[in-house]
């Protein structure tokens, strides 16, 4: 009778494990319900979390919009884990992707403050030959003249263009 009863005790996940599970399920609930209706309607998602979803959404109070997150998690624990797989998949896509834009956005910055730096030459030589494309003299122009703002303590506006130009320029 006992060998019975510890099969079952190993088949079953522990406690830990389920809490584990639940607040994964949380978070993704609170991913969910973060995102906008039109973001939604592109996840497949099934109806009644759909309607639940929108109920979270509808709620303004910190504490029962807390009691309705908990609520759409149970509901979505009751369902199969595979219903959401696509929404997860979707969310982790729309976070590398996030980061990078983030990541690009910081390497154009890093080359803007190289090209206005000291050693300025050395790395608008090495983006030039990079990037024959590029128009030359707007560059060097707009290099030129975010120096001079930057000398006078003048409002950025030609180091805005200069880092919009090299975001554009595709190297990032």
């Amino acid at each position: 009778m006992h060998d019975t009863e510890d099969a079952t005790d190993h088949e079953r996940p522990s406690r830990s494990a389920r809490k584990r599970e639940a607040l994964d399920v949380l978070a993704l609930a609170t991913q969910l319900a973060g995102l906008s209706a039109a973001r939604l309607d592109q996840l497949k998602l099934p109806d009644d979390i759909r309607a639940e979803l929108a109920e979270v959404q509808r709620t303004p109070s910190h504490i029962a919009h807390k009691r309705q997150l908990a609520h759409l998690a149970k509901l979505m624990r009751a369902h199969v884990g595979e219903d959401f797989e696509s929404a997860r998949a979707a969310l982790a896509n729309a976070k590398a992707s996030g980061a990078r834009e983030a990541a690009a956005l910081h390497r154009a910055e890093a080359l803007r403050e190289d090209l206005l730096g000291d050693d300025g030459d050395a790395a608008l030589t090495a983006f030039i030959t990079a990037h024959p494309g590029i128009d030359h003299q707007r560059l060097r122009a707009l290099i030129g003249q975010a120096r001079r703002e930057r000398g006078v303590g003048k409002p950025p506006s030609a180091q805005r263009e200069l880092f919009r130009l090299l975001r554009n320029s595709g190297s990032m």
